[in-house]
Order: structure tokens, then sequence, then C-alpha cells
């Protein structure tokens, strides 16, 4: 673990130095993002040493012919990828004809900032040109008030010289991803533009044999200059346009840019008329002038602080760790557009190709559900539920019943090509209908079922009946040749979360049907279950085969775990770690160890089957050999541990999930930042230390307190209440912000709130 950044603070990222070694490192933790549009932390300017440039479009996706050395019948054709764009932040500065190169020129004095309150990255450095010195002042934002616009301000000083400052704000679409399976480029030219204060490019996603969408993209820049240069000039080739401004400056004197730009895309536009749209974004947003839009950009970012801010009293490390979790998730991903999921790396990096994961699901809706009004998460069940037709398709290519849902997807296809992902890791198919059940249960609005959510939980529930098998000889339901949550295990037999899910999938539609004969018998009939079809469901989840030993009395996690060298974590001689990085695929399959939560996922989601004692002895076991390599691993680790008053374990692992990134734990931050693992810091404290859970539509807390915190506050939206929780070293306090009263369970004890509770804190014993 390194720590690059050492000066904590609570609202902001710091960088006290410039980074060479790590400075890939520095470009992910620098990302910004408004859930349109994104980019990492590069530098305006040029940068000859080791760098990852990268700017990244919501919903553009290009399908990428998959490569693998021995096709097997089944695999996707392609592997999706977001497409590197159009490098829109570009500023070349020279200084009497000498490019600013910060690999090149001696920095004397650095500093960078992400201001993450006002979602605005600024940027101070003094440098040596040559001998001429310079002072440069950068503030940059993606504006949340307008979706397609950003906005660079750009200044330099002369310290010590009478000459020319020269800027070049460009736009260039020449880019290539570095994660492309044959080094080729995704992009086809279409047009280039320049004149005076201006500069478009216009490209396309290339022509592909799959019949997928092909995306067209334009950019616009305009550019205000400090005064008149006393040269300009405008330049334009296939995939770039610039414009070039020379300045006379004299010692202390300041010149400057601002530089503004709008993306636009045909996902919003005709092809058409990207150019024209582009312009009219930038003609208004430029007319109103940079103060103001930095202000309507700064107000937007506070708005969504107000709801979704927890505060940490007492421990400035885990105060900017999940303030940074929750400002890198927001930047993402906002609710504004159904049409868009949150990929693993968001805007941040190119690993994973940009795609939608079970991830959204499993750890980023609770949030969603928790800060935002529900439409947010409302829109994340209507993406999946327009991509019904391709999850049959794809449980058809397997030759089985219903929808299975994709492990990688952009439109609802799958688009993974590695075997035990795409073919084995079916547990992410009852993910989608725990969201459903997450959804209703948490907001009431048991509207959606009827109208939308019954349609995916019956073509569910038809896969898992086409994918057991049963057992004659011992008269139950199996599930053979999967990848649990645990991709440390590929190709097993049984594992206990994906049968249990399954199982559960299998109740809950029957619950449902049950349900909707009663309240819409439309939404039955228009899915032709007949109460034939719902007794074989029962009938499978009565007879699921759910490993167990009984010596140990644990779940299993699948059947032959057991018979594993079990080797303790913290046996394991440190140079071996991480796993991923230092031992073959082969040797990490024959071991013990487990890669995230598996049977713990399962307790998780299912908390009120299991109890406290069940949660421990299967937590005792299982944590002592888990390597934590997913990044998705530490928060429902810590959650369980709250829950057993394992506290100690509970916030280690709650600082390793909020400050994954920040103090690049599992090595690999370079590649991108963990966004949608970002949603476990606010589940590790919401559902974690305060205990918050609605099972059953009661909203309960079992509020605890680590021991180094003096307190930690937050709001929640809970069925348009909303909510704020404070705990102390002496009580809980629940406010109720809204004007109906709500009931909640505080320590087993109903209340019904109307203005605010306060009880005694529960010490652990």
């Amino acid at each position: 673990m390194r720590r690059l950044f050492e000066n904590i603070n609570e609202w902001k990222i710091i960088q006290d130095n410039i980074e060479f070694e790590e400075n890939r490192l520095a470009e992910s933790i620098m990302s910004l993002g408004n859930g349109y549009m994104g980019m990492r932390g590069n530098y305006e300017e040029s940068y000859s040493k080791d760098s990852h440039r990268g700017s990244y479009i919501g919903g553009i996706w290009y399908p990428d012919k998959t490569r693998v050395g021995w096709w097997k019948n089944g695999y996707p054709n392609y592997f999706g990828k977001v497409p590197n764009s159009i490098n829109y932040i570009g500023i070349n500065i020279c200084i009497n004809g000498e490019a600013l190169d910060l690999a090149k020129a001696n920095v004397e004095q650095f500093y960078r900032e992400l201001d993450m309150k006002n979602g605005v990255l600024t940027r101070k450095l003094i440098a040596d040109v040559s001998g001429n010195k310079i002072e440069v002042n950068v503030v940059r934002f993606l504006s949340i008030a307008t979706k397609e616009l950003g906005v660079i301000k750009y200044e330099v000083k002369s310290l010590n010289f009478d000459g020319e400052v020269t800027f070049i704000p460009y736009l260039d679409s020449n880019v290539k991803n570095e994660d492309s399976n044959y080094e080729e480029a995704f992009w086809v030219n279409i047009s280039s533009e320049s004149s005076k204060n201006t500069g478009s490019v216009v490209v396309r996603t290339k022509d592909n044999s799959f019949e997928t969408e092909v995306f067209t993209v334009g950019a616009n820049m305009k550019v205000k200059s400090s005064k008149e240069p006393k040269i300009r000039t405008n330049t334009n080739k296939e995939y770039y346009s610039e414009n070039t401004m020379i300045f006379d400056v004299k010692q202390g004197e300041t010149v400057g840019i601002e530089k503004y730009v709008s993306i636009t895309t045909t996902r919003d536009y005709n092809k058409d008329e990207l150019l024209c749209k582009g312009e009219q974004i930038l003609s208004n947003e430029f007319d109103k002038g940079y103060e103001l839009l930095l202000k309507e950009h700064c107000e937007a970012w506070n708005k969504r602080w107000e709801s979704a801010d927890i505060k940490i009293d007492g421990d400035k490390l885990a105060q900017q760790g999940i303030r940074y979790n929750l400002f890198q998730l927001f930047s993402t991903y906002y609710g504004e557009d159904s049409r868009l999921n949150i990929g693993p790396k968001g805007f941040t990096g190119e690993k994973y190709g940009g795609a939608t994961y079970w991830d959204t699901e499993a750890y980023c809706l609770p949030v969603y559900l928790g800060v935002t009004k529900k439409e947010v998460s409302k829109n994340l069940l209507v993406y999946r539920y327009n991509q019904l037709d391709y999850a049959k398709a794809n449980a058809k290519k397997l030759g089985l019943e219903g929808a299975l849902y994709p492990m990688v997807t952009f439109n609802g296809e799958e688009c993974h090509n590695e075997w035990e992902i795409t073919f084995e890791e079916i547990h992410r198919n009852g993910s989608m209908i725990y969201a459903i059940y997450n959804y209703t249960n948490y907001t009431g609005d048991f509207e959606y079922i009827k109208e939308k959510g019954i349609d995916v939980i019956v073509e569910v529930a038809r896969f898992w009946a086409s994918r057991v098998h049963l057992n004659a000889r011992k008269n139950v339901y199996m599930i053979h040749g999967v990848t649990g949550p645990n991709e440390y295990d590929n190709n097993v037999n049984n594992n206990w979360y994906t049968n249990y899910i399954a199982k559960w999938c299998l109740e809950y539609a029957s619950e449902n049907i049950a349900y909707l004969e009663n309240e819409d018998i439309e939404a039955v009939n228009r899915n032709n279950v007949s109460k034939e079809e719902c007794e074989k469901w029962i009938n499978i989840a009565s007879k699921m085969y759910l490993p167990y030993d009984n010596e140990l009395d644990i779940i299993v996690q699948h059947d032959d775990f057991l018979d594993k060298e079990l080797i303790k974590v913290k046996d394991l001689p440190k140079e071996n770690l991480p796993l991923n990085q230092k031992w073959s695929w082969d040797k990490i399959l024959r071991s013990c160890f487990i890669k995230q939560a598996d049977v713990l996922q399962g307790m998780y989601y299912f908390g009120d089957k299991f109890t406290t004692e069940e949660k421990k002895r299967n937590f005792d076991f299982y944590e002592q050999y888990t390597v934590h390599e997913s990044s998705l691993s530490p928060s429902i680790y810590s959650i369980i541990a709250c829950e057993i008053d394992n506290l100690d374990k509970a916030y280690e692992l709650y600082s390793r999930t909020a400050r994954l990134d920040l103090d690049n734990y599992n090595h690999d931050t370079e590649d991108g930042l963990h966004i949608t693992s970002m949603s476990g810091a606010w589940l590790s404290i919401v559902q974690g230390f305060a205990g918050m859970k609605t099972f059953n539509q009661k909203l309960s807390f079992n509020p605890k307190l680590p021991k180094n915190w003096n307190g930690y506050s937050f709001n929640i939206n809970y069925r348009e209440h909303i909510l704020n929780i404070e705990v102390n070293k002496e009580f809980v306090k629940i406010t109720n912000l809204s004007d109906k009263s709500v009931n909640a369970i505080i320590y087993g004890q109903e209340y019904s709130i109307d203005d605010e509770v306060t009880v005694c804190l529960v010490v652990n014993p």
C-alpha cells in the first residue's frame, strides 16, 4: 500500500509534488466526470513521460472483435469497449518558442487539488523553461449544469522575462485504446475545421460486422483570451483542429485563455446536426461567462452533497475516503439517463471495457436508493428491463430457457470472452431480481413489478428451472459447472451462493405470481405463467441442495472447498501477495484463497435469514482465507463484521474499502478507479456501522461506533422521507426532516418519528 498524496484534507485531494514514477496513478486519482463524459487527470500541456491520456463518453462503445487462442462454441463475437475519445483538454504552451513539457522542464513548485465539494480540478506550478520562469494556474471542470460542456481556464505569468507566450488550444481525435484487441483505432475521421477562436472535429466509430450501432461524436471549442494576441492563426488537418495565439508579455504580467468545449453524440442528436448543436450549446454557455458557469456547476454539486454527504468526526482519513468515493461514483452516474449504467472503471480507464457488470445491482443500487429520488434507482431497473430480449437470446445460446443476463454488456448482449466469466458466473442473474426486490421493498413502489418487473422475474425463474438438474439418488436439485462470486474457484459444483440465490429467485417468482393473480392478472397472463409452472418452481426450490458441513457447523462454499489445503492468509508470505500478480492462474485455482465475499455475499443479501451466531461462525471461518483482491470484497465483510460486533475488523475493512484507490491497496489503480466498489464505503457506514436494514418493509437501525471515531451522521431518503441519522459516543438521534411521520426500529424497539427520537448508544461489550 502506498499513499501517493500525504496531505489529507476532508474535502480535497491534494498533490504537493509533480509525480513521475507514479504518474498514471496520479492521473487516475485526479479524474473528473459529470455522468455524461469524463476524463483521467491528464495535463493540458505536453508531458512526454509515461501517461495514459484518456477521455470517455457515456454510452459510446465499440465491438472489438474477440481474440482468443481457441474458439469455443458460444463465445461472444466481440468484447465491447468504451473508445478512448477526443482529447478536448489539450493546450500546448510555448515560452519564447520552446514547448512547455512537464516531463522535461525544471518544475520548481507544483500543487494540484481535486475539490470534491465543488467538482473542480485546479493546478498551480512554477517551471523553468530554458531560464524563463513561469507561473501556471489552471482550473478545469466538466459541468453538471450543462452535461455537454467542459471548461478550462489557463493562465501563464512571466516571473523573470519579457518575451512571448504561445497558447495552442486544440482538439485531437487521433486516439487509440491501450486495450484494443488488435491494436487498431476505433475512430474514422469525418471532418475537422478551425477559424478564429473556434475549432471542431467529428469522428465516428468504425463500421463493424456485428450489427451493433455506429456512433458519431462531435467536439466544438471556443476560446476567449485575456487580451488580443499579437499573432493569431488556426490550423486543421485530419482528426485535428487548433488555434494558435501568441502574446507579448512583460515580467510580472499574466496572460491566459478560457477554453470552452462541447461534446455531442448521435445518442442525442442526428449526425448531421452535431456541430450545429455543439455550436448552439457553446454560444449559450460562452455568453454566460466563466464565473457564472463555474458558479452554476458548484451549486449543482453542493446540492448533491446536501443529501449525500456523510460526516465523520475524528478521522480525517475516513472522512476523505467516503467523500472521494461518493464524488467519483456520482461523477460517473447520477441517474439522468436510463440508457446509461455504471462501468467498473467509469470514465477513468479502459480496463473491463467500460461495460456494465452485476456490480451495479449488487453494490451501487442501495446507495442511489438511499440518497437520491427513487426515479434514479428505477432507471437502473428499466435499463435491464429494456434488455430482456437480449437476455432471453443469451440463455437460448446456452441451450437454456428463460433469460440469462450478461456478465458484461452495453446493449444487453453478452460481450465478455473469458469462459469462466461468460458461461459459469451465472449468479449475476440472481442480482437482477434482488435489485427489483430491493427497490420495491425500500421504496414501496410495487407498481414497478406489475408494469415491468414481473416480466424479468418470470424469465429469470425459467432460466434457473432449466439450469438445475435433479440428482435422483439424493432427490435434490443441483447446479454444476459454475463460478461463484469468488472468481478464484472456477467450474465448481454447487456453489452455495449460486444455489441459494437460484432457490430464492424461484420462491420470489412464485410469491409475485400469487400476488398478481389477485392484483393484476394481466401481468400473469402476458407472461403465460401456468399453475403447473409455479408448482415446478416451488418444488425445485424446496429440494435445492445447499452444501453444509455439520462438523464445522458452517455453510460450505462449494462441494470440494473443504478438500483443499487450508492455509490461512496470515500464514502466507507477504511476497506472494497480491496473488493475481504473483501466482499462476492454475496455482490460484488449486488454492483455498478467496478473492471476495462468496458465502458472505449471500448472508449480506439475506441477512434476516441467518442468526448472528451463524454469521459469526461463517465470517470467522471464511475471512481467514480471503485475500480481498476484488475491490467488491471488503465492504461486505465489513458489514458482517459490524453485525457480529467485531468492530476492529469492520473498521479495518471499511478503511480498505474507502481508501482502496487513494491508498492503492490492490496495486492496480493506475489502470483506473474502482468506481462500482466505491459504493462499498457508503454501505459499510450506513448498513454496517449504522446497521440500517429494510427487511420485510421495516426500517431499522442498530448503530455502532468505531472506537477511533467521535461520531458520524448522514441523511437517507426513505419512502419520500428525509431522515438525518446522527451517532456519537453518547446517543443516537434520528431527525425526520419531512412533514410526515415515519416508523423506524432502533435497537429492536419501534418508534414513530414525527420530529426526532434520541436513544442512548448501545456500547459493544
